[in-house]
């Protein structure tokens, strides 16, 4: 489920209506597959609710993708991997959200967020200034990674570098740069960057190296940034993952807190799963879910891949349980 390059999604069309999400489908004309055959009665019927909470993935179903600096080898220098690790050791998912919540909801520019959340955190206090020179930080194009690229460059401009950011594009854009030194730093996010590696340092039939393990993750990612001349720094506890989210009014009338949670109590008919449309063939997504949680859906909805027509989805009361991103705003407290 995990894309090339990520796209940041906000609260704009939370209030898109029913109607919009019915029209969107494949399967009919709501998009709603029909009810399975064998599913076992129960389950949970949708529950609206305005505030969504996500689900812990406590059998570690999703590949791990944590927030961690990507640099060109020849760049690499002590002070530049400690000054970058300040970041890394600062972030963790509930901070995360609420960075993407002053970009995307607040409105605050990305480098005003960054400020921020240096001073809030201390991010430039103990570094130690190095040598210098030029750093190009570049980010894709959303607001996620290019706030990112800006805590970045405030720690490296801290450190005695002369920091700067561009923004790029997807990651077959700035990769091939960070390859080339024509950009030093960019913000990844290890499960995704490390399949991407693998594909093109190893062919495209290489088997899966990403997994739920971090250490077993980042221990593959630098073996094939290696191949590629790039080097890592320390991985954040932060990640933009996909996840699976209820409304709080579902959550609480179950006492549902992680996804077993939801398998024990809500497995059945009445339960409707929305995703994207390639979902049901997904191991990180319905295919997952039925193997890894043993969970039986009622019916499934075709949405998109964490974006508002799923979240509206919820909120309104059609679907049970949904897709979406660890870091989203919407999750911010």
């Amino acid at each position: 489920m995990h894309r090339a390059a990520r796209v940041a999604v906000g609260l704009l069309g939370f209030a898109l209506a029913a109607g919009t999400i019915a029209g969107c489908g494949k399967a009919g004309s709501s998009g709603t597959a029909a009810p399975a055959s064998g599913v076992a009665a129960g389950g949970c019927a949708p529950i609206a609710g305005q505030q969504l909470v996500v689900l812990d993935d406590d059998k570690h179903m999703q590949n791990t993708d944590n927030i961690i600096p990507a640099i060109n080898t020849k760049a690499a220098t002590p002070e530049l991997l400690a000054a970058l690790n300040k970041v890394s050791t600062a972030l963790d998912t509930t901070k995360l959200v609420a960075l993407n919540k002053a970009t995307d909801i607040d409105h605050k520019t990305s480098a005003a967020a960054a400020a921020d959340f240096a001073s809030a955190n201390n991010l430039t206090s103990g570094i130690t200034k190095g040598a210098g020179g030029k750093i190009v930080v570049g980010a894709a194009n959303f607001s996620e990674n290019q706030t990112l690229a800006e805590l970045y460059k405030i720690v490296l401009n801290a450190a005695g570098f002369t920091a700067t950011t561009q923004t790029i594009g997807n990651r077959e854009l700035y990769e091939p740069a960070l390859e080339k030194n024509q950009i030093q730093v960019v913000p990844e996010y290890a499960a995704t960057l490390t399949e991407f590696l693998n594909s093109k340092v190893n062919g495209a039939s290489a088997s899966p190296q990403a997994s739920s393990d971090l250490n077993t993750t980042v221990t593959a990612l630098k073996a094939d940034g290696t191949k590629a001349g790039l080097s890592f720094g320390d991985p954040s506890q932060a990640t933009d993952e996909d996840a699976f989210a209820v409304t709080k009014a579902l959550a609480d009338k179950y006492s549902l807190k992680t996804l077993s949670d939801f398998a024990s109590k809500c497995s059945g008919k009445a339960s409707v799963l929305g995703g994207p449309p390639e979902c049901p063939q997904r191991p990180f997504c319905q295919q997952g879910l039925e193997s890894k949680y043993n969970l039986q859906f009622g019916q499934f909805k075709q949405l998109d891949s964490g974006g508002n027509l799923t979240k509206t989805a919820l909120t309104g009361g059609q679907i049970s349980i949904g897709l979406v991103l660890s870091s989203d705003p919407v999750f911010a407290s």
